[in-house]
C-alpha cells in the first residue's frame, strides 16, 4: 500500500506509534517510522485520523531547527 499524507494513521500497517518521554498528558503527537525511512505522525486524541509524512530529510531539517530552538516562540515560555 502506496502511503500519503492524510492517509487514516489506523491503516499504517505494523505502525509502533510512541510519544515523547515529556509529553506529560495523553494528548500529544506520537510519530512512527515508516519502511521507506519516512516518519509519520499522528494525533493521539484521534489515532484513526489523518497522518502528515515527513521525508528523513524533512525531519532532520525540523530536528535541527527544534534543537536551535527556532520554534519557542510557538509555545507557552514556560513550559
Amino acid at each position: 500500500m502506496e502511503l500519503g499524507n492524510g492517509v487514516s494513521a489506523s491503516k499504517i500497517a505494523d505502525a509502533r506509534w510512541f510519544k515523547s518521554a515529556a509529553s506529560k498528558t495523553e494528548n500529544c503527537v506520537e510519530v512512527t517510522g515508516l519502511p521507506s525511512g519516512d516518519v509519520a505522525f499522528r494525533n493521539s486524541r484521534f489515532p484513526s485520523g489523518p497522518a502528515l509524512l515527513f521525508t528523513a530529510d524533512e525531519m532532520k531539517a525540523f530536528i535541527n531547527g527544534v534543537k536551535c530552538a527556532e520554534f519557542d516562540h510557538l509555545v507557552d515560555s514556560s513550559m
